[in-house]
């Protein structure tokens, strides 16, 4: 499958893939994204603690690395795992601009290590932050009352509806702890159906620049 590295419009780069005219994140906006569904509308709710969040698809490491420079911001420790069937290449991982758009050119360093890590080691980037990378596929996870938080980031239903399903929302369900949360760009009926089977609470919250909506579910 054919990739292209685009800027997004704040200019912010992502991966697009051509043949399912699908990108990792937003044109409308990676960062931007980023911020207002997960960090916004996710860790801010942790304010104060030490949180365990589980990434699904860790792509070009932008949550991941956002959740890192905020961890401080939130007074957080963080114990970060990040679940990725099919890791991001070297050569595209040289061409993100996150550091720079981020204004965060004293922690490249860190943003290098999330990358270059073992898969399946826990590694320590700062005091207050740990990340754990697992090269697996999202039906495979297990977890059972492990995290407080999930950012739910697998490409979109229209391509892949296989990684929306009741399924998979059961593994997530499940992975949480009581009173767990789990934030996500989609706003579909089919996701919130599937959501609800499984026991979340869910609500529609308005969506980052260029979507009107997304959800946020809670355990």
């Amino acid at each position: 499958m054919k990739r292209e590295i685009i800027q997004t419009k704040d200019g912010s780069t992502t991966i697009h893939l051509e043949e399912w005219n699908e990108s990792y994140h937003s044109k409308h906006g990676a960062i931007q994204e980023a911020y207002h569904v997960f960090i916004k509308n996710g860790l801010s709710l942790f304010e104060n603690k030490a949180v365990s969040i589980l990434e699904i698809g860790f792509g070009t490491g932008l949550n991941s690395f956002i959740s890192f420079l905020e961890a401080p911001k939130y007074k957080q420790t963080i114990d970060y795992t990040g679940v990725e069937a099919y890791p991001v290449p070297p050569e595209e991982v040289v061409l993100m601009n996150y550091v720079g758009e981020l204004n965060a050119a004293d922690r490249m360093l860190e943003f290098e290590q999330m990358h270059q890590c073992k898969w399946g080691e826990k590694i320590k980037l700062s005091d207050s932050f740990s990340l754990t990378k697992r090269k697996q596929f999202f039906q495979d996870i297990d977890d059972v009352a492990q995290f407080d938080l999930i950012y739910f980031d697998a490409f979109g239903y229209r391509v892949q509806p296989e990684l929306w399903s009741t399924e998979i929302f059961k593994k997530m369900y499940d992975a949480l702890k009581e009173n767990g949360v789990l934030v996500t760009y989609a706003a579909r009926g089919v996701v919130k159906r599937s959501m609800i089977e499984v026991g979340f609470r869910v609500e529609k919250l308005a969506g980052p620049p260029g979507k009107r909506e997304m959800f946020r579910a809670f355990k």
